[in-house]
């Protein structure tokens, strides 16, 4: 087994699940296919699992490294977002959510992409390469966020919140009795799902 799958906290973990769902950070592996790194670049992102009939070897020397995700809720817990290349449509779809979820920035359609990789930079990971959290009401959070509850991550959807594994949601809770709670997708993303872009859940496949 290699260590090519993300988890909601944006970790780079070992097991025999498959994923849904190709991620792109960057060459993080070396000779041996071990990981050196979390990340090369600030541009994360979500990519099919299929595209043009190209055909990878995992962990080939001198490419970037594949990584996979449960589903695309996942994804971008990590931090992550949708490639402009392969994904075109759903890219610009999350685009403008999260231009509408986040005027506050002043970007606007023609706005590089790369302005939007500097905040999700700043969101997902600290000096420390620690993962950013933010508190929030779970109450007012979105279908398709998740969040940290009794230490482990879970997923927000149909009101109730569902224990994340690598190979699924193994079990489904009602909301915590405290509202506050500690939220692992990036502050800008839920404010994408809160304008409308829909993720894609494993528990709605």
């Amino acid at each position: 087994m290699l260590q090519n799958r993300v988890d909601p906290q944006g970790n780079i973990i070992t097991t025999s699940a498959r994923g849904a769902w190709l991620g792109n950070r960057g060459q993080l592996h070396g000779k041996g296919k071990t990981i050196l790194r979390p990340f090369k670049h600030k541009a994360w992102i979500i990519c099919v699992l299929q595209f043009k009939n190209r055909h990878r070897h995992v962990m080939s020397p001198g490419l970037w490294t594949e990584l996979f995700f449960l589903d695309e809720a996942t994804a971008f817990a990590a931090g992550h977002r949708p490639c402009f290349e392969c994904r075109r449509e759903d890219a610009n779809r999350f685009k403008s959510a999260w231009l509408k979820g986040n005027p506050g920035y002043g970007f606007d359609k023609k706005t590089s992409i790369n302005k939007f990789d500097d905040i999700l930079q700043a969101e997902r990971i600290d000096a420390n390469n620690e993962k950013v959290t933010f508190e929030a009401d779970i109450n007012d959070l979105p279908d398709g966020t998740f969040i940290k509850f009794d230490n482990e991550p879970y997923l927000v959807a149909n009101q109730l919140i569902h224990h994340w594994t690598p190979f699924g949601y193994d079990k489904t809770a009602a909301f915590p009795s405290l509202s506050k709670v500690t939220v692992l997708t990036p502050k800008s993303t839920v404010e994408a799902f809160r304008a409308g872009y829909r993720p894609q859940l494993k528990i709605d496949s």
